[in-house]
């Protein structure tokens, strides 16, 4: 980057997931310059939370100046480098004035982790989405209805008038993972691959209840109907899709994600009858840790 001063950040945004760490240089709400490691907060030991971060952002650092860090995540869990207590739905997906400090060793920066969402009843939690949605309402601040974040872990979040009202966590990508790898469908179920017409037959059966009962279905019709190991995956992720997508009121709805796995729930949705939008979530962190960032210098 230029050190010319509309080429210097004045604040450093940071996406810290489990699995992967991503940095923005910020001016104001224009993103100068972004990088990224596999330094996920699942790898990371408490000592080393800092050391990570300053070997990414270390160019961006001026000696006797502090710099600005805004922080989400995993980074705030509990098994993360500080906790950042939840906040209560109903609420806005983020706040002015909410985010955590964290103590440093180096004088360069200043960090905070904005909080997580939390619901009583029934229970539940939210780390990182928040921010999403917040960059999503940033730009569609008018959006009514429910917004899906596919993933391990998918979120059905119900937004009215800019805040989040409720939420629902369903493990349907963790259950997929391990009923493809450690049970005994693993025999049938190919590592990669997908058939449309299998998937939309697992979706249908899913939507109408029979997800359950028709798991070991899977194997038996490999070994004795030559169901083919693609085939197999497509169907068991259009069961557990269906199924899930089974109990949930949607109307307007609009999936955050990229990839396979949003297009798998759009087309799920379709046989529902719902037409969802896609919404491509790879800038809404950055657009949600902006939203914070503007919103605290008010």
């Amino acid at each position: 980057m230029s050190e010319s001063p509309s080429q210097t950040p004045d604040w450093i945004g940071v996406d810290w997931g489990t699995s992967r760490l991503r940095v923005f240089a910020m001016r104001g709400a224009r993103c100068l310059d972004t990088r990224q490691s596999d330094q996920g907060m699942g790898k990371v030991a408490a000592e080393a939370f800092e050391p990570a971060l300053l070997e990414l952002i270390a160019p961006w650092l001026q000696a006797g100046q502090v710099m600005p860090v805004l922080a989400c995540g995993m980074v705030g869990a509990r098994q993360g480098w500080r906790e950042a207590p939840y906040r209560a739905v109903p609420c806005a997906p983020v706040a002015a004035g909410k985010a955590v400090q964290v103590p440093t060793r180096d004088p360069r920066i200043c960090v905070r982790i904005l909080p997580g969402l939390r619901q009583s009843a029934p229970s539940d939690v939210m780390r990182g989405e928040e921010t999403q949605i917040a960059g999503f309402l940033a730009q569609r601040p008018a959006f009514n209805g429910t917004i899906l974040l596919p993933g391990t872990h998918c979120k059905h979040v119900q937004i009215e008038a800019g805040q989040v009202i409720g939420f629902t966590t369903h493990m349907t990508g963790e259950l997929f993972a391990l009923l493809a790898e450690k049970s005994v469908l693993r025999h049938s179920i190919a590592p990669h691959g997908t058939d449309p017409e299998a998937f939309a037959a697992g979706v249908a059966q899913g939507l109408a209840g029979g997800a359950f009962a028709a798991l070991f279905a899977l194997r038996a019709e490999a070994l004795v109907a030559d169901l083919t190991p693609t085939a197999a995956r497509a169907r068991l992720s259009g069961l557990l899709i269906g199924a899930e997508l089974s109990q949930s009121e949607l109307q307007t709805c609009v999936i955050i994600g990229s990839g396979d796995i949003a297009q798998a729930y759009q087309a799920a949705l379709a046989q529902r009858g719902v037409v969802a939008e896609l919404c491509d979530g790879a800038d809404l962190v950055r657009e949600g840790l902006t939203a914070y960032r503007l919103g605290d210098q008010k």
